[in-house]
């Protein structure tokens, strides 16, 4: 009888030591990895607060380390781009409110969905660390989380519509100096660099040694120091005799689209327009922000001859606005697009949105998802341009033109550089808010300048507005919030293309490509394991 107790004592106490280690092993790790990918957005913009990043990712290589199985690092990975997502795309949810009658209620559901679904390039990024690590920790698995980190954001970037948000390199964003990487290996070879160092400290930690230490100083010190040299190089002088004036009208969502709020917002872009400049000089070229005029211009007749009322004398107003026109099929064909007016009110040129929104300005998939509406107004989905060419501008370089979201993506997700003079990005963040996302989006489009060596000019609704050099500084802004105008110089282009212009992502692709191919010949195979 005591041998049975004594007997069933024991199994008892096995089955708890079992769950204790399953506990310390799955859940705890798990959750810990949900908890840093959190943690990791707080140092993107508006906040910077880099030792989040520090945390975040040292972590998550120190639980990748405790990981026994590819399964296991694809959960935790899953987990930390869960976390990441949901708290860095948080902004997300304030468009759903602009309508909150029909859309209110699935701000959170379309949060969830689109975290969940995005979290994948995290889990398939340490799936593959692990795998082609194979059984070792250390270097190795510090080279290979930073490969297959960065190989995921570009997947992110590509696959589908793409979606390059909040990527590692952007957490540079507060400092001009460690950005200029990016006008030689692009925003993801800056981004796999950040990786690298971020991981150092806690790979330091892991082998007791402080010579990990000292790399990622160094590193940093050279990162820094050599984005502070190329910025010591002055740029040539601003383009002569050209006055550009943005202008912010910072519109309210809710009202952009009411009939009966469209004649006073003209007239207020008109009022601000004609507002005196505050040197004296007066603008050249009027530039107002994505989908600015609440009318189709092209067939309002009496709204472009208000237009060119405050076109200045042999300049031009650029604005952002919607042009009907018809398909192949004869059906109805909305575009999103930036148009040319002189002061004869003539459109002298036009540049349609080639990369729209998905839900935001056309649906995809619609044959498979019927009834499904769009957050825009309209039933009749936008329709993408087909013509990325540099638009000409009267007493202006040829513009490379992005219209809102396009600003996101490498090298520009809609113009070419190509032959451009400058970068014109028009925008209209008002569906966010004072959130976080009106900054993310800034920074992102500031990178495009850096990359490619040009002026950016970007024209916001609401904010942020601003005027940046070739090199990414911005010379003078609009704040989030505000109603005004900027009137500015436009800055020149660098003499000759970037590295990264001229070669694109191919030597990163290539550098990824080589790296995980060393990396899975020399892997041992590991013994298969349940995490």
């Amino acid at each position: 009888m005591r041998a049975g107790v004594r007997d069933a004592s024991a199994c008892a106490a096995s089955v708890e030591k079992a769950r204790l280690s399953s506990l310390q092993l799955v859940v705890l790790p798990n959750a810990a990895g949900l908890v840093l990918g959190a943690v990791t957005p707080l140092a993107f913009a508006p906040l910077y607060l880099l030792p989040a990043f520090l945390l975040g990712f040292g972590g998550l290589f120190l639980l990748l380390e405790r990981t026994r199985s590819v399964r296991g690092a694809f959960l935790l990975g899953w987990l930390f781009g869960l976390g990441n997502f949901a708290v860095g795309l948080g902004w997300i949810t304030k468009a759903f409110a602009v309508d909150a009658e029909s859309f209110g209620a699935l701000a959170l559901p379309s949060l969830a969905a689109l975290s969940a679904g995005l979290a994948l390039f995290p889990a398939l990024s340490l799936a593959a660390a692990r795998w082609v690590a194979g059984p070792r920790r250390g270097m190795r698995l510090l080279v290979a989380l930073a490969i297959c980190w960065t190989a995921g954001e570009w997947l992110r970037g590509t696959i589908l519509t793409g979606f390059p948000w909040n990527l590692a390199g952007h957490v540079w964003g507060f400092a001009d100096a460690p950005l200029q990487l990016a006008a030689f290996i692009g925003i993801h070879g800056l981004g796999l660099a950040t990786i690298l160092l971020a991981a150092l400290p806690s790979f330091a930690l892991s082998v007791r040694r402080v010579w990990p230490m000292g790399i990622a100083a160094a590193c940093l010190a050279l990162l820094w120091a050599g984005g502070a040299a190329r910025l010591v190089v002055p740029l040539p002088p601003d383009l002569p005799d050209v006055r550009l004036r943005l202008v912010q009208p910072d519109v309210a969502q809710s009202l952009k689209w009411e009939s009966s709020e469209r004649a006073r917002i003209l007239a207020d872009l008109l009022a601000l327009s004609r507002v005196p400049g505050a040197s004296g000089a007066e603008p050249t070229h009027l530039l107002w922000p994505e989908t600015a005029v609440p009318y189709l211009i092209a067939e309002e007749a009496a709204v472009r001859a208000a237009l060119s009322d405050v076109v200045p004398p042999d300049g031009a107003l650029v604005t952002g606005g919607v042009r009907r026109s018809l398909d192949a099929t004869g059906q109805p064909s909305m575009r999103n697009s930036v148009l040319v007016l002189d002061g004869a009110a003539r459109i002298l040129s036009a540049y349609d949105k080639i990369r729209l929104v998905p839900f935001g300005e056309y649906v995809p998939f619609r044959a498979w998802l019927p009834g499904v509406p769009k957050l825009t107004d309209g039933a009749v989905d936008f329709s993408p341009g087909t013509d990325p060419a540099p638009l000409p501008v009267p007493g202006l370089p040829a513009a490379m033109t992005l219209i809102c979201y396009e600003a996101i993506f490498p090298r520009g997700g809609g113009g070419t550089a190509r032959d451009a003079g400058w970068i014109l990005t028009l925008t209209n963040d008002a569906w966010f808010g004072r959130s976080w996302g009106p900054h993310q989006h800034a920074l992102a489009a500031r990178i495009r300048a850096v990359e490619l060596g040009l002026p950016m000019v970007r024209v916001a609704n609401g904010g942020i507005s601003f005027v940046a050099d070739a090199y990414g500084r911005v010379r003078r802004s609009l704040a989030l919030g505000t109603r005004g105008v900027l009137d500015a110089a436009l800055p020149a282009a660098l003499p000759g293309k970037t590295l990264y212009a001229r070669l694109g992502d191919w030597p990163l692709l290539a550098v990824l490509f080589a790296g995980l191919t060393g990396l899975a010949a020399n892997r041992r195979e590991s013994e298969p394991h349940d995490a």
